[in-house]
């Protein structure tokens, strides 16, 4: 209905060239005809005029929307589309009108919706956090270490970089005090990491042969069905760090995989990364794994001189108490 109201709106200003005015009259129309009715404001006509007018070229999103589409159902492209689209709700859809860049991005998150279920919540963070623009931009070496099906989804999952801003740190922390920080916020990390990875555990211990290794954070991804090692690292991404993470994802598909399971998935998350560098590093890696760089808000830490001139938390709490 809302769609059809759209194009009515858009035929009758090119018929009879009024222009905003139609939606004037519409909207008073229809409050005569059907007095108390909610929904059919001026402001919501002219959403659902943006609506049919953001989607009505059918064609050009069809291979994205619909996929496998056959030339002989171009010309019903449009309600095919509509059909899709009928399934996220109008809240969502007025989103992805207003807060989109271009018709790519609406497509992409109009199929992360369909996919994943996102609320409207979650939906305004992931277009509040661009990540349409960080999906599968990650450095890896997934083409070469997994097959096909898994090397796509795989690469899908990986953004780059990754946004922490939901923390604040000081300028010297370190990968404890990031790990740390990471696992109060767990919600907004998972948030973050995106739909399907599901928490381990932080240090996960790790025997072979008579050392200990601890492994920073474990996720298993519920889609891929495999375990994904994160190793942090508060610098610029270097060589050696493949090397690690390597072993890791060796001993963790040697002691903990299941048989059911896919190979593990490793993920390095440096503060910087060069591209280069980083697929030099990963060109003979026999294991899967990504590099990604992350942004974080910082504080810069009070200079020790001013340190003593500021009240304490339980001074603070004396006053007010």
């Amino acid at each position: 209905m809302y769609w059809d109201i759209g194009e009515a709106v858009v035929e009758r200003q090119v018929k009879d060239g009024w222009g905003a005015s139609v939606i004037d009259h519409m909207c008073r129309d229809i409050q005569k005809d059907f007095p108390g009715i909610e929904g059919f404001s001026v402001s919501n006509i002219s959403r659902m005029r943006a609506f049919y007018l953001a989607w009505k070229d059918g064609s050009a999103i069809s291979a994205q929307l619909v996929p496998k589409l056959k030339d002989e159902d171009s010309a019903r492209t449009a309600p095919k589309i509509l059909e899709l689209l009928s399934r996220i709700p109008w809240g969502h859809n007025v989103e992805l009108l207003f807060k989109t860049k271009n018709k790519q991005q609406r497509v992409w998150y109009a199929q992360k919706i369909l996919e994943h279920g996102w609320s409207r919540p979650v939906l305004i963070h992931q277009m509040e956090a661009d990540a349409c623009s960080r999906h599968g931009k990650a450095v890896t070496n997934f083409q070469i270490t997994l097959p096909p099906p898994q090397s796509d989804l795989a690469r899908q999952i990986i953004k780059d970089p990754y946004n922490f801003d939901f923390l604040t740190l000081k300028n010297d922390y370190n990968e404890r005090v990031l790990e740390a920080a990471l696992m109060d916020e767990v919600q907004k990390f998972l948030l973050e990491l995106g739909t399907g990875f599901t928490f381990v555990g932080r240090q996960v211990h790790l025997k072979v042969g008579d050392q200990n290794f601890y492994i920073d954070l474990l996720f298993y991804h519920l889609k891929l069905r495999c375990f994904v090692v994160i190793d942090l690292k508060t610098e610029a991404f270097k060589p050696e760090f493949a090397g690690k993470i390597n072993f890791y994802l060796s001993a963790v598909d040697d002691l903990m995989r299941h048989p059911d399971d896919q190979p593990s998935i490793g993920i390095i998350l440096c503060k910087t990364r060069n591209k280069v560098i980083a697929e030099y590093a990963l060109r003979d890696v026999k294991k899967p794994v990504g590099v990604s760089s992350y942004v974080t808000r910082l504080v810069e830490k009070l200079p020790q001189k001013f340190e003593g001139m500021l009240p304490s938390i339980k001074d603070i709490e004396k006053e007010f108490s």
